[in-house]
């Protein structure tokens, strides 16, 4: 079986890039124009039913994510430093209601309570629920105040959070990939100034 090519994705400290919004998610999809991490849920813990909170992972450092685009096959991964990032950067944009469903639609009455990273696994809060979370996880709780969305979350029917970003990519692809990459670009370059 063949290895396949690993892309590393990161966060420019400047610019629109980062964590746009985070979705509940149960079927995996790819979006165009953002990473859409649903292949890479992690399960959700319903935490307080009376308040409706639910507790998750939504990033995970050095993790390899599978990813297919136009037959190209391919892992994503961040590191650690990233994901802290990716975590500040969100918060620091006030993009706390930004939720959304699949991927797909906007949702309104969530917004995020708490958010953290999980410094030592053994001691951090996720361990009192029950989450397998690695040292570096970016762990976020959510307050669902929709209850058609609260009553799906009950059904089983969203499992786990997936985030929706934009990121750059630390490529690492073969000198056939580059020189084919570059032959498109070129070739679209070519049509964009005979139009």
């Amino acid at each position: 079986m063949e290895e396949l090519e690993t892309i590393e994705l990161f966060i420019e400290d400047e610019g629109d890039g980062g964590i746009s919004a985070i979705s509940f998610v149960e079927a995996p999809a790819i979006e165009e124009n953002f990473i859409a991490l649903n292949s890479h849920k992690v399960e959700m813990k319903t935490i307080d039913s009376d308040k409706r909170l639910v507790i998750g992972l939504a990033l995970v450092p050095n993790k390899l994510i599978y990813r297919i685009n136009r037959g190209f096959e391919y892992n994503i991964t961040f590191s650690e430093q990233t994901v802290r990032k990716a975590s500040e950067k969100y918060l620091k944009s006030l993009k706390l209601h930004n939720t959304t469903v699949d991927h797909e639609t906007d949702i309104d009455g969530v917004f995020l309570t708490e958010s953290w990273i999980v410094e030592d696994p053994n001691q951090d809060k996720t361990a009192l629920y029950g989450l397998d979370a690695p040292k570096g996880a970016w762990a976020v709780a959510m307050r669902v105040e929709n209850d058609d969305l609260w009553n799906k979350i009950k059904d089983g029917d969203y499992l786990g959070f997936s985030i929706e970003g934009m990121f750059t990519e630390k490529e690492q692809f073969s000198k056939i990939e580059i020189d084919v990459m570059e032959e498109i670009e070129e070739l679209l370059n070519l049509y964009n100034n005979e139009s």
